[in-house]
């Protein structure tokens, strides 16, 4: 899937759209793992990999800067992921997505 395909200006539009393409779970970041909740199930970054990336800047409030990552793993669930950046980011949350592969 090529991302470069897709722009959008909220977060909002691209977590709506990813999710009528499928990306329909949420990942949530927390010791060490990403777990999708409503599955009751944990990945590792072996497991996962980062289809899409969608950054965002806040217009006014640097609060607001945020990155959209649409991740599949390897049994086929396909989810999101919102992190913020700059000096907002959880470098621990960062330092595991900076783990993950990425798509090509």
């Amino acid at each position: 899937m090529n991302a470069d395909q897709y722009n959008y200006a909220t977060v909002t539009q691209a977590l709506d759209d990813l999710k009528a393409r499928g990306y329909v779970d949420e990942f949530n970041f927390k010791d060490q793992y990403l777990f999708c909740d409503p599955k009751g199930v944990q990945f590792n970054p072996q497991e996962l990999k980062i289809t899409e990336v969608y950054r965002f800047e806040g217009a006014s409030d640097p609060e607001d800067s945020s990155v959209v990552y649409a991740i599949e793993s390897a049994s086929g669930l396909k989810g999101v992921l919102i992190d913020a950046y700059g000096v907002y980011a959880d470098e621990r949350k960062s330092a595991f997505i900076n783990s993950l592969k990425m798509e090509s």
